[in-house]
């Protein structure tokens, strides 16, 4: 029968804790300090049993994660780049230049450094649209003035920057002054 010390649940603490440095994600972190916790329970009370120990570690896991994911989720962390990671969501209200005519529905047009897909009504290339949505890897548009509170004369919302063209009359021709 296995014989479980104090310090080999310590030790099993630190390995799980390393463990979440070198794979983040609170998983671990939980388990290590149940371990931890089991193994100041056992110095505390050397006599235990390691069918209770485990049991103990077990139950201390559960509890642990539970805990742990009710205050991740009442404590939020707090950004100020919400999309940061979330590079759809930040292309929502861009304005920008086709490239390449929408035909059946498909075109593609250049946001910064990237060509993106978009979907949306048939356009001729060299139309300005707007991002207003996406879908998977696609971006969803439509012709700058129609609904949604574009704003006439297509400036782009404020802190969005259009770097599709080269000139006040949306070209495209990457030209510029």
């Amino acid at each position: 029968m296995p014989e479980f010390d104090y310090w080999h649940w310590l030790a099993f603490g630190v390995a799980l804790m390393v463990l979440e440095i070198l794979a983040p994600s609170t998983f671990f972190l939980w388990m290590g300090l149940a371990a931890m916790a089991v193994g100041g329970l056992l110095w505390l009370m050397p006599g235990m049993g390691w069918e209770m120990q485990v049991i103990l570690f077990a139950v201390l896991t559960v509890i642990a994660i539970g805990l742990g994911r009710r205050y991740v989720k009442r404590h939020p962390i707090e950004t100020d780049r919400p999309t940061l990671n979330v590079r759809g969501a930040q292309s929502l209200g861009r304005i920008l230049t086709l490239d390449q005519p929408i035909v059946n529905g498909v075109g593609r047009a250049r946001m910064d450094d990237t060509i993106w897909k978009v979907l949306g009504p048939d356009l001729p290339a060299g139309t300005r649209i707007e991002v207003i949505g996406v879908e998977g890897i696609s971006l969803r548009v439509k012709p700058l003035g129609q609904d949604h509170g574009a704003s006439p004369g297509g400036d782009n919302p404020p802190g969005r920057h259009d770097h599709d063209d080269g000139g006040p009359d949306g070209g495209g021709d990457g030209g510029g002054d």
